[in-house]
C-alpha cells in the first residue's frame, strides 16, 4: 500500500482518450443486429383535448413495425418527484386508469383519476412509431391524424392564479403546485428601523440546457431477459424505477446503463425517451433506437424556471441589514417535474447568505401551458441569488458604500441564525471566500472603494462609445437534495489477491455527464484503499452492478459518493486484515438528516451543509449597440478539498460560460405556449468569441467538517452569481440597472435610452 495522497492531483481523466479519439460511444452511436428505429409524435399545441388518434394510415406503411400510444402504457404516469404527467397522452376515454393497477408502496402520488386525454404543453408525446428505418418511421409519423379540441391557453403565471382561471391540472387547485412561507422576526418593525429601503421587481426568463448530445437511446432485452436501455441520464436507479412503474414490471426486470453522456446540467433528470423506448421493446421484442433532432430536444425536455419576483430590502445608514421581504413565483409549466424542490432552493437563497433579523418570504410554483420547467444547474439558486445580490448591490449604491464591505458587514458567520431560525451548518467560509475574491480583483479595493474601476452612475453616454465597469457578487448553495429527503449513496468494493491486494473492483452508479465524476471516484477510491490507480477497476453507471448513488445533481455526487467509497473501503480493508480473502462489501452512506420547513413559519433545518462562492466581473459596454463583453472575471470557490484541481478549473470556466449566456445572451422565447426559439439559429448560446478575455479561477480549500475527506460539492456554484456580478458591472459602467434576464442588447439599449 502507498501513503501518498491521491487527492489534489490533476490526473488525466479516465475517459479523455476515448472521447477525443471518437472511441467513446454515446447513446446515438450504439447499434445492434436487428435494430429497429423509432420516432416520437409530439402534440405541438399547448392545450387541447384529444378526441381521437387515427394510426391506420401510418400502420399501413411498409416497414412500420408498430405504433404505440398512451392507451398501450400500463401505468400511464411518470415523474421524478410526483407521478403527475402522462407518458403519452391518449384519446379521451382510452386512458388506462392507473388507480386500477396494483399500488406501488413507494408510489410518489396516488393517482386519483386518469389524465383525461388532455394535452397541456407542446412537447407532450402522442405516439411512438417504430419501423425498419428512421425515414420510414418519420414518414409514418406524418400520416397519423389526431382530432384535437383546442382549450384555453394559459401562458402567464399572473393569469394562471386569477380566481377565474381554468384549472389546468387535476392535482393542483388554483394552478399552484407548491407554496413556501417563511417568517422570522417582525418585518414591518424592521422596515421602520431602516434608513434606506431598496424595492424592485425582477423577471428571469427560461434557459435551455443546450447540451451537445440530444436525447437518444437504445433499448433491448439483455442476455438475462431484462428490459435494458442504454441512455443518457443523471440517476440510473430513478430511471429504472420510473420505467418499471409505467410498464408494471418488477425492478429487477429493468436494467439501465449510462454510456458516455454528452452533457446534462439537470436537463436529463426527467424522462425523455426512456419509457417509450422500453415500451416499444416490450411490445416488439427487438432492439429499438431513437435519436431526437435538436428541435425535438428543444421542445421535448424541460427548461430553467422563469421567475417573477418582487423584493424589498431595508438597512440602517451604517450598512446593517434589518429587514427583507420577497414575493416570488415560478412558471412550472403543466407538471411538477422538480418545481417544488427548485422552489425550495429559491426560497433558501432569495435573501442571500446574510444575517437579517426580520424576514418574510412567500414563494409559489405556478402551473401554465408553457414547456415544463425543471432542474438546471443551480436549481433555483441562480434566480434567488440574482435577486438577493442585485438588491445588495443596489443597497450599496444607495448607501454610498463599497459592495464588498457591505457584504462583509452582514454575511453569514459560523453559527449565524438563518431565516429558517436554525444555525448555518458548521464550516461556514463565506467571509474568507469574499476576501479571497476581493484580493484577486484587477481593480483593487482601497479604503473601502474600488480604485481604478470604471466610472459610476455619473458616466455620460455621450462621452464615449465604450464604458467599463466592475461588479461583485457572492452566494451559497446547499449540498444535497435537502428538505427532509433521506439522502444516501451506495458503493460495492471487492478486494482480490493473496498476501497483498492485487485488484480492487469498485461498483458505483453515479453518472458522469461530462464533469469528470468518474475520475474523481477513482482518486477517492485510491485514497481510501491506499492503492495506485492501475489496481482499481471501476464498474459504473449500471443498475445491475451496484446500488444507487443518487442523482448527479444538487452539487451532491462527489460529496455523497466520497462517503460511500470511504465507508466501503474501511469495511473491506478491515475484513482483509482479518484474513478474509477475497473480500466483497456493500456500504450505504447516509449523511445527517434534514427536515422539511414548517408551512406557516418556514422554521426548520432543510440543508445538510453549504458551499460558498464570490465573483467579480469587469465588463465593457458598447453604449451604441448594447453589447456587453466581459474582459476579466474572477471566481473564488470553496470546494472544501480539491480532488482534481484541473477538473475544478474546468467546471468553473464552463459554468462561467453558461452563466454568461443566462446573463446576457440566451433568450428563450415563448408566445402563447409556443416556442419561438427552437433552433440554435434563434436561441443563441455563447461561442468562443463571447467568452471573457480572462477567467481567473481561485480554488479555496476550507475543509467541510460534515463532508468525507473535507469535500464540498462545487459544480453548480460558479454559474449561480455570474448574472448579478455582470449586471452590477453594467450599472457601474453606465448607471443603468437592468432587472430582466437576459440583458439582451435590445433591453440594455432601451434602458440606456430611458436614462438619457
Amino acid at each position: 500500500m502507498q501513503n501518498a495522497s491521491f487527492l489534489g492531483q490533476s490526473i488525466k481523466r479516465i475517459d479523455a482518450r476515448a472521447k477525443v479519439t471518437g472511441q467513446a460511444h454515446y447513446p446515438g452511436d450504439l447499434t445492434m443486429p436487428g435494430m429497429a428505429h423509432a420516432k416520437v409524435l409530439f402534440a405541438r399545441r399547448p392545450h387541447a383535448r384529444v378526441r381521437k388518434i387515427d394510426t391506420s394510415a401510418a400502420l399501413a406503411v411498409p416497414g412500420v413495425l408498430g405504433i404505440f400510444t398512451g392507451a398501450d402504457v400500463p401505468n400511464n404516469e411518470y415523474g421524478l418527484v410526483l407521478f403527475d404527467a402522462p407518458v403519452m397522452v391518449s384519446a379521451l376515454g382510452n386512458e388506462p386508469l392507473a388507480a386500477d393497477a396494483p399500488q406501488n408502496p413507494n408510489s410518489k402520488i396516488q393517482t386519483l383519476k386518469s389524465f383525461d386525454g388532455v394535452v397541456r404543453h407542446i412537447g407532450e408525446k402522442m405516439a411512438i412509431i417504430v419501423a425498419e428505418t428512421e425515414k420510414i418511421a418519420e414518414h409514418a409519423r406524418s400520416l397519423i391524424k389526431i382530432d384535437y379540441e383546442d382549450l384555453p391557453i394559459i401562458s402567464s403565471i399572473h393569469d394562471a392564479i386569477k380566481p377565474d382561471a381554468p384549472q389546468l391540472h387535476p392535482h393542483y387547485p388554483g394552478n399552484v403546485i407548491q407554496r413556501y412561507r417563511v417568517r422570522r422576526g417582525d418585518v414591518e418593525a424592521g422596515f421602520a428601523q431602516a434608513d434606506v429601503i431598496v424595492e424592485d421587481t425582477y423577471w428571469m426568463g427560461a434557459q435551455e440546457h443546450a447540451y451537445l448530445q440530444p436525447e437518444a437511446g437504445l433499448a433491448y432485452m439483455d442476455e438475462a431477459g431484462r428490459l435494458t436501455i442504454q441512455v443518457a441520464g443523471q440517476w440510473t436507479h430513478e430511471d429504472q424505477e420510473q420505467i418499471a412503474h409505467a410498464l408494471k414490471l418488477p425492478l429487477d426486470q429493468v436494467r439501465v446503463i449510462y454510456p458516455a453522456i454528452g452533457g446534462a446540467f439537470g436537463g436529463r433528470e426527467d424522462m425523455s425517451v426512456q419509457i417509450v423506448l422500453c415500451l416499444a421493446v416490450q411490445r416488439l421484442n427487438r432492439p429499438v433506437k431513437i435519436i431526437w433532432t435538436r428541435e425535438e430536444s428543444m421542445i421535448g425536455h424541460h427548461k430553467r424556471h422563469p421567475y417573477w419576483v418582487h423584493a424589498k430590502l431595508g438597512a440602517t445608514k451604517d450598512g446593517k441589514l434589518v429587514a427583507v421581504q420577497i414575493n416570488g413565483m415560478s412558471d412550472a409549466g403543466p407538471y411538477n417535474y422538480t418545481s417544488n424542490k427548485v422552489l425550495g432552493n429559491f426560497t433558501s437563497t432569495c435573501i442571500g447568505p446574510y444575517a437579517i433579523p426580520n424576514v418574510a418570504i412567500d414563494s409559489a410554483a405556478v402551473v401554465t401551458n408553457n414547456v415544463p420547467s425543471g432542474a438546471f444547474r443551480g436549481f433555483g439558486a441562480p434566480q434567488g441569488l440574482f435577486v438577493a445580490e442585485t438588491q445588495i448591490n443596489k443597497m450599496a449604491a444607495a448607501l454610498g458604500m463599497d459592495p464588498v464591505a457591505l457584504r462583509q458587514r452582514n454575511c453569514w458567520q459560523e453559527g449565524t441564525i438563518t431565516a429558517f431560525n436554525t444555525p448555518v451548518p458548521p464550516g461556514c467560509s463565506l467571509g474568507e471566500v469574499i476576501s479571497t475574491c476581493a484580493e484577486n480583483l484587477e481593480s483593487k479595493i482601497e479604503n473601502g472603494k474600488l480604485e481604478n474601476a470604471a466610472p459610476n452612475s455619473s458616466f455620460s453616454i455621450l462621452n464615449s462609445k465604450f464604458a467599463k465597469g466592475t461588479g461583485f457578487a457572492c452566494g451559497h448553495k446547499n449540498i444535497g437534495f435537502s428538505f427532509g429527503y433521506p439522502e444516501n449513496s451506495a458503493c460495492t468494493i471487492e478486494l482480490r489477491g493473496n498476501g497483498e491486494i492485487e485488484q480492487a473492483i469498485v461498483g458505483l452508479a453515479g453518472a458522469d455527464c461530462g464533469q469528470g465524476a468518474h475520475t474523481a471516484f477513482l482518486q477517492i477510491a485510491a485514497e481510501a484503499l491506499g492503492l495506485p490507480h492501475d489496481k482499481i477497476e471501476l464498474q459504473l453507471s449500471d443498475t445491475s452492478t451496484s446500488g444507487s448513488s443518487g442523482s448527479a445533481s444538487a452539487s451532491r455526487l462527489t460529496y455523497m459518493t466520497a462517503g460511500a467509497i470511504v465507508g466501503a473501503a474501511k469495511a473491506a480493508l478491515a475484513k482483509w486484515q482479518d484474513e478474509e480473502r477475497p473480500v466483497k462489501v456493500h456500504h450505504v452512506y447516509r449523511p445527517r438528516p434534514t427536515t422539511q420547513i414548517d408551512p406557516k413559519t418556514g422554521e426548520g433545518d432543510p440543508n445538510i451543509t453549504y458551499a460558498y462562492i464570490a465573483q467579480s466581473a469587469e465588463v465593457e459596454v458598447d453604449t451604441e449597440t448594447g453589447q456587453v463583453h466581459v474582459r476579466n472575471f474572477v471566481c473564488a470557490d470553496d470546494v472544501g478539498r480539491a480532488v482534481n484541481p484541473q477538473q475544478i478549473v474546468g467546471q468553473i470556466e464552463g459554468a462561467v460560460s453558461q452563466g454568461l449566456g443566462y446573463a446576457v445572451l440566451e433568450n428563450f422565447v415563448t408566445e402563447g405556449g409556443y416556442v419561438k426559439t427552437a433552433h440554435f439559429s434563434t436561441y443563441l448560446i455563447p461561442s468562443v468569441l463571447d467568452m471573457p478575455d480572462r477567467v481567473k479561477s481561485v480554488i479555496v480549500e476550507h475543509p467541510d467538517p460534515t463532508g468525507t475527506l473535507g469535500i464540498r460539492g462545487m459544480a453548480e456554484l460558479p454559474l449561480m452569481i455570474v448574472a448579478p456580478a455582470i449586471v452590477a458591472a453594467i450599472h457601474d459602467a453606465t448607471g443603468v440597472w437592468v432587472n430582466e434576464l437576459p440583458v439582451t442588447p435590445e433591453r440594455l439599449r432601451k434602458a440606456l435610452k430611458a436614462k438619457g
